[in-house]
């Protein structure tokens, strides 16, 4: 079932992308599924934190392992995929529990930045994720889709439910993201 624009993320400056979700709280249950590696590789990718400014950054991807469901990576992800994908970056900010901000993906050509920010709501919690400096339009189109998918599927766990598939609902959402960024 295609997604609303509300629940997409929307480009807020060029080359940034932001979005938002109100999650089951407390906050410092959150958190740890941000910064705590046992909770991190369940919705997103297993994470070594050196949680201070300037500490070093590493996640290992294993986007096939998110869901019970079973799927191959699609064709355009397989080379990177089908053995694990490592992302290197350094802590920009960090404030338990409300704030956690590092860089993507450093390499020659520089890196992209990622932040999340927390916020109690009522006894939920708001995520505001903010991912900046995606110049590259098919970069920006596979970056909110995964962000997107990696998200809903931190929120089916958070909920109790079983998560669902990451490369069906990924691709799925790259469509509906090129249709919304790029009309």
């Amino acid at each position: 079932m295609p997604m609303t624009n509300e629940e997409h993320g929307r480009m807020t400056a060029p080359g940034t992308v932001v979005i938002e979700r109100i999650l089951p709280g407390p906050i410092e249950r959150v958190w740890a599924f941000l910064t705590e590696s046992d909770k991190t590789v369940k919705w997103f990718a297993a994470a070594n934190m050196d949680l201070r400014v300037g500490g070093a950054v590493e996640l290992l991807f294993g986007n096939n392992d998110l869901s019970p469901v079973k799927e191959e990576a699609p064709e355009k992800y397989k080379d990177v995929c089908d053995t694990g994908t490592t992302m290197v970056g350094h802590i920009l900010a960090v404030e338990p529990p409300k704030l956690l901000s590092y860089t993507w993906s450093e390499d020659e050509d520089g890196a992209s930045d990622v932040t999340f920010e927390l916020a109690e709501l009522d006894g939920k919690v708001k995520l505001t994720l903010t991912h900046r400096k995606l110049f590259d339009s098919d970069i920006l189109v596979g970056v909110s889709a995964g962000w997107h998918a990696h998200v809903a599927i931190m929120v089916d766990i958070l909920e109790g439910k079983t998560p669902r598939p990451f490369w069906s609902t990924h691709m799925q959402l790259e469509t509906e993201y090129q249709k919304i960024l790029f009309p």
